[in-house]
């Protein structure tokens, strides 16, 4: 499951998250986001540990602003509702393993 995270939920659904948190921001004119959606979809199913999420860079940009997002697609990983990493671009399935290689 990927959850759609916003201003309102993201201290709930991230920040006091039990488990690490990786956050798709993202926007609808994207190319390389719509590539990327599928492959957290993919990734959200292969890692169960992992919480995944989406945030949408146009109706959240005060999120956006606040983690440094200059290009999407982005990915973070939180972890004790700390961002620990990024990473920019489209990433692959093979990409997002590594990442999440010993995560959880």
């Amino acid at each position: 499951m990927v959850y759609k995270i916003t201003a309102g939920n993201f201290e709930q659904e991230v920040e006091k998250s039990d488990m690490p948190v990786l956050v798709d921001f993202w926007a609808a004119w994207c190319g390389p986001c719509q590539m990327q959606g599928p492959v957290v979809d993919q990734a959200a199913e292969k890692f169960p540990k992992v919480k995944f999420g989406k945030v949408n860079v146009d109706e959240e940009g005060e999120l956006a602003g606040r983690y440094g997002v200059m290009s999407i697609p982005m990915l973070v990983l939180f972890q004790g509702g700390q961002a620990v990493q990024k990473a920019v671009g489209f990433h692959s399935m093979e990409e997002l393993e590594k990442l999440l290689d010993g995560v959880g």
